[in-house]
């Protein structure tokens, strides 16, 4: 569980550490993080899943640091392992791929690195364990030549060249390839956005969940007010407020009452719209709920969560969306489900993919997962769509939104 005044793991620059087993990639996070953060060894594949750090690194801002198994594993635990790390690479702002002194810079490396230059995910070359004594400058310069990337000569064991590592990866980060705010058009200083959000046996005790967190954090740094609400004191909520609010958000689930209880001339939305514009391609996501009107019996739908979590009796993915699907088609629906990293690499056999709003993914893994989808001719939404499109309010949620609503009334 994430603290809640931390920065959001989904929400920070995440940067990979890639490179073959036994390079010093965990030595070098631990370098890096000035933590034992990683498991480190001189046994080759010490590292199986993937290590999370968080961290600051100014001026990019909070950022995470990930460690990966080695991309020579072999044998076929060891491809499991692989395809974590493959994984860990949809999600990555920047890639560091290290290799070491002695083994030096192999086609494995090389081939990696063409491969991130094709995802246009910036790259940091280190050459690590060079506390021993520094490569001839030719051999330097035929590396340079070879990865085409920024080279950092360093030791993770030593110290060296780390700062020089950070300010690589600070020259070479994307600093516009992070996630726009969530309320970002939505509320001006002064303004007031009414957040409804539902108290029910499926929220967290003691805490909001992460999306309301985080549309909190957004209004305050707007320099607007926010006020919090559950769904049936809306109305007088509402009746109090001197100035009507600039927005009414709402957990998905209480849709229709928040719709009957908000004036017409008030906008209104729910938070995972809000992470459908934020992650994705609101505009796709609105035109990816259309082919529920053409689905067939014994077509196949995908469900799938960012994130994993014990399922109530009354799970919106595995219980209410499947029963709203199946009342607007009038036949049975065939559903399979997927959270967490796991997104099926064949999305081929499924009529159209239903997706929560995101709030774990970060915006690249969102846009991969998007990106599959259309390579395979497969329509895709999202919880927060569906379920306005299932109550009649749809083209109502998506009045803040006028390019999205405009996809909609086209579609």
């Amino acid at each position: 569980m994430e603290n809640m005044n931390a920065t959001p793991m989904a929400s920070r620059f995440t940067i990979g550490i890639f490179g073959r087993r036994n390079a010093g990639k965990s030595s070098l996070i631990n370098a890096l993080t000035g933590q034992n953060i990683a498991v480190t060894s001189d046994v080759p594949g010490t590292t199986t899943d993937p290590v999370r750090k968080a961290m600051e690194l100014l001026p990019v801002g909070p950022i995470v640091l990930i460690d990966t198994a080695g991309l020579d594993d072999r044998g076929e635990l060891e491809k499991l392992r692989v395809e974590k790390t493959y994984e860990v690479l949809r999600r990555c702002n920047l890639a560091v791929v290290v290799a070491d002194r002695e083994s030096g810079i192999s086609e494995l490396e090389t081939e990696f690195i063409e491969q991130l230059k094709r995802r246009k995910i910036p790259v940091v070359l280190v050459f690590n364990k060079c506390d021993q004594g520094l490569p001839d400058a030719g051999v330097l310069g035929q590396l340079r030549e070879l990865a085409g990337i920024p080279l950092v000569c360093a030791s993770a064991r030593s110290g060296f060249g780390l700062e020089e590592i950070k300010q690589q990866i600070i020259a070479n980060s994307n600093f516009e390839d992070v996630e726009p705010a969530l309320m970002d058009g939505l509320i001006r200083a002064g303004d007031i956005a009414v957040l409804v959000t539902p108290i029910d046996k499926g929220a967290p005790k003691g805490r909001l969940i992460l999306p309301q967190q985080q549309a909190i954090r957004d209004i305050i740094e707007s320099d607007a007010s926010a006020v919090i609400t559950k769904e049936h004191e809306l109305k007088l909520t509402l009746e109090r407020l001197n100035t009507p609010p600039a927005i009414v958000i709402t957990d998905s689930q209480a849709f229709l009452k928040v719709s009957a209880d908000t004036p017409a001339e008030i906008p209104m939305t729910s938070f995972s719209i809000l992470f459908a514009r934020q992650k994705g391609d609101l505009a796709e996501m609105v035109r990816g709920v259309k082919p529920i009107e053409t689905l067939s019996p014994g077509d196949r739908i995908l469900i799938v969560e960012g994130c994993t979590h014990h399922r109530q009796s009354d799970d919106i993915g595995k219980v209410k969306i499947p029963r709203w699907i199946r009342q607007i088609v009038g036949g049975d629906i065939e559903f399979e489900w997927a959270s967490g990293a796991c997104y099926p690499k064949d999305l081929s056999g499924y009529a159209m993919i239903v997706h929560c709003g995101g709030c774990m993914l970060n915006r690249r893994e969102m846009q991969y997962r998007m990106e599959k989808a259309r390579e395979q001719c497969v329509s895709i939404t999202n919880y927060g769509i569906l379920i306005a499109y299932a109550m009649g309010i749809l083209s109502r949620a998506l009045r803040p939104f006028p390019a999205a609503r405009l996809a909609w009334e086209e579609s």
